[in-house]
């Protein structure tokens, strides 16, 4: 049934898609919010979910469809979950570096945790110069490939294969130690 309605959809019948849709809503719906635990961000991932599955269906190769799109589902809502995550840290970097504490840290964990955030900044400074901005961009400033590439004037594909060549140069030259 499930590769009938694709086979449509990759021939352009869009109603096959929001058939497709309609059967696996609830699943894709109650696959994300366990991850994501709020209603409304399940619902927007959701939505999310259908699309980048409209988009890779021409990729999919028969290898058992509630289990692929349970995988994007699963994928997608961890992004968002780790993106929330990061903002939530850096609203509280912002938080911390106005000198008040929240009443639940103390005074030498922000210190620690200042001190850890100078480092970080110092070290980028020691990556070749063509790594630096672009490590910046993506790690503390949370930019994606796209907008990376758009901002430099080069190909996504290129912000790629910088942040990796950036890691294995972080790998070869610094240790854990040197951040403690």
């Amino acid at each position: 049934m499930d590769d009938v309605l694709i086979e449509k959809i990759k021939n352009g019948n869009d109603h096959a898609f929001r058939i497709l849709v309609e059967k696996y809503r609830n699943h894709i719906f109650y696959t994300v919010y366990g991850v994501l635990r709020n209603e409304k961000d399940a619902e927007d991932a959701a939505q999310e979910v259908f699309l980048k599955i409209y988009t890779s269906l021409p990729r999919y190769e028969k290898q058992g469809f509630k289990t692929w799109i349970t995988r994007i589902a699963v994928n997608h809502a961890i992004d968002i979950k780790r993106k929330q995550v990061r903002r939530q840290e850096n609203q509280q970097v912002e938080y911390d570096e106005t000198g008040h504490a929240p009443p639940s840290e103390s005074v030498e964990l922000l210190v620690i945790r200042k001190e850890k955030r100078e480092i970080l900044r110092k070290r980028i400074k020691e990556l070749p110069a063509n790594y630096q901005s672009v490590v910046e961009d993506f790690y503390i400033k949370e930019k994606t490939y796209q907008e990376i590439a758009v901002k430099q004037k080069v190909q996504p594909k290129t912000i790629e294969v910088r942040l990796y060549r950036a890691r294995q140069w972080m790998k070869k030259h610094w240790k854990e130690d040197d951040f403690s």
